[in-house]
């Protein structure tokens, strides 16, 4: 493996050890003292649900949970709002889009729902100024804690 590489690679089991040692936050009550940057995780009931990167972590938390996120900010919460209402695979037709879901009240109400639980999960965060190490460091995150609803597919 390449040194440079290996380097950043060696970092990320003690942070992934700072991020399960930081006493879990939910509803809002975010610390005064979190990072401004870094890798974020969502669980529930003792699952790790999902892993996620931001250069803003207070407003990127916010993002996924508050009531007056959108669809295009709130991605875990739309996630979960397919799966609830069973429309789990994306489409580009118009009858299907992401808009058109946002159109249904079924979806609609799924998604506030989402949002709302999201607020109830703990949150946790750790730093990392570093972009290629933020990334490698939510990758191995999801990876390493199976949080079921990151897949890093592409389409």
């Amino acid at each position: 493996m390449d040194p440079k590489f290996a380097a950043v690679v060696e970092q990320l089991a003690p942070k992934l050890e700072l991020l399960l040692a930081m006493p879990p936050c939910r509803d809002g009550k975010l610390p005064s003292g979190m990072p401004d940057k870094g890798v974020y995780l969502f669980t529930e009931n003792g699952n790790h649900l999902y892993v996620g990167r931001s250069n803003d972590l207070r407003g990127r938390y916010g993002r996924h949970c508050l009531p007056g996120a959108t669809y295009r900010m709130a991605a875990f919460a739309f996630k979960l709002a397919r799966i609830e209402t069973g429309r789990v695979e994306a489409t580009y037709r118009p009858e299907g889009s992401r808009a058109w879901l946002m159109q249904q009240q079924p979806f609609i109400d799924a998604f506030a729902v989402a949002k709302a639980r999201i607020r109830r999960m703990e949150y946790r965060c750790v730093g990392e100024d570093h972009q290629t190490r933020q990334a490698l460091l939510e990758i191995y995150v999801a990876t390493v804690l199976d949080a079921n609803h990151n897949d890093f597919k592409t389409t």
